[in-house]
């Protein structure tokens, strides 16, 4: 692996890494991570660590077990759990005087545009003040990231990654790194090095299992990779108990799978990228053309819409773009049967000439 220069990198620790077999945290683990990180610090390197834990570590403290919990049992265990993380990345990072700040965070943050903003501002004053950021999903309040959305805080932290303009991704993990098969079912699989493109025979081999303790798997692992490199980030799953691997990560050694950074997105584009889409707009072949030519869309090229969504929202266009819309679905609607009528008079183009979605609002999502 050839050595990233970097200035910010997020740290991603998985259940399975920091907790014990029964879902306790291990403390000694955390202080050694949290040694490396402070090695990092003082090279003037900000890192975000992304944590995860609470369910499981909230689970062992109520002596809940290993059994299959429903929504409210897994968010009392996080309720629970939250503390004790936090607590447990306190004292470790005090040793060496520094101070921890609690970032909580669903999905919603990455959706809103004004959220968005507003955790790259808090994220900033963090960093400014010497505050290690620890980011973790609110799982107290979350439905959905409890249910796979996040997958383990994978997705979490590929885009927080992308968010606030990290260099690159350290998830740790409890194995290697990605293999071209199963390793715990087959002596002859092989780690794969780097990943310049995420194919379907990547997607195929990264599978989809997962334990009670941990909703993410390596197929979380490859959509949060898609992320980060689509990003302009780096990502790197390497073995968490592998000694000094954040530092030697950092330092260029190969540890684990490198997945190499892409095209460098605008903050404006990526938001529009990895922004929950409230709606669609459907359009023909005419409209996805000039779209593709850098153009507006306007009413005359669409069909129709589905969902609700408002002004300003983010939604998708066709299956090939994503924007922030103009008007909403109700407007489009009402832009779309005047265009019926001017075609039944004969009309080979619109006379309204309102752009629907401007050009400047548009990214087209071929490979992302």
């Amino acid at each position: 692996m050839r050595k990233i220069e970097v200035n910010r990198v997020v740290v991603k620790i998985g259940t399975n890494t920091m907790c014990t077999g029964d879902g306790t945290l291990d403390y000694s683990y955390i202080e050694d991570v949290v040694r490396q990180i402070y090695e990092l610090d003082k090279k003037g390197i900000e890192i975000i660590l992304v944590t995860s834990g609470a369910i499981g570590s909230g689970s062992s403290e109520l002596r809940l077990g290993a059994h299959q919990k429903d929504i409210p049992e897994k968010q009392a265990c996080a309720a629970v759990g939250q503390t004790t993380v936090m607590l447990a990345y306190r004292e470790a990072f005090r040793r060496y005087g520094k101070s921890v700040g609690q970032i909580l965070l669903t999905y919603g943050a990455f959706s809103s545009r004004k959220r968005y903003l507003n955790l790259r501002k808090t994220m900033d004053k963090l960093f400014e003040i010497g505050v290690i950021p620890v980011v973790n999903e609110n799982d107290v309040i979350s439905t959905d990231e409890i249910e796979e959305v996040f997958g383990d805080n994978d997705k979490l932290s590929a885009l927080v990654a992308s968010k606030i303009d990290a260099d690159l991704l350290i998830m740790l993990t409890d194995v290697d790194g990605l293999y071209d098969r199963n390793p715990r079912t087959d002596e002859d699989a092989r780690l794969i090095s780097t990943v310049d493109e995420i194919t379907k025979d990547i997607e195929r081999i990264a599978g989809s299992k997962r334990n009670s303790r941990s909703v993410g798997g390596m197929k979380t692992k490859i959509a949060a990779a898609k992320i980060a490199m689509e990003s302009g980030c780096h990502m790197i799953i390497a073995n968490g108990r592998v000694e000094d691997a954040i530092l030697r990560i950092v330092d260029g050694e190969e540890v684990g799978t490198h997945f190499t950074s892409k095209k460098k997105y605008t903050n404006r584009e990526r938001w529009i990228i990895f922004a929950s889409p409230m709606g669609k707009i459907l359009i023909d072949e005419g409209a996805e053309k000039a779209l593709r030519n850098g153009k507006s869309l306007l009413p005359w090229g669409i069909q129709g819409v589905e969902g609700k969504f408002k002004e300003g929202e983010i939604v998708r266009i066709g299956n090939f773009a994503k924007g922030i819309t103009g008007y909403s679905s109700n407007e489009i609607m009402e832009l779309k049967t005047a265009c019926i009528n001017e075609r039944k008079l004969g009309f080979q183009k619109s006379s309204n000439e309102k752009v629907v979605v401007s050009n400047e609002d548009i990214v087209i999502l071929d490979g992302v």
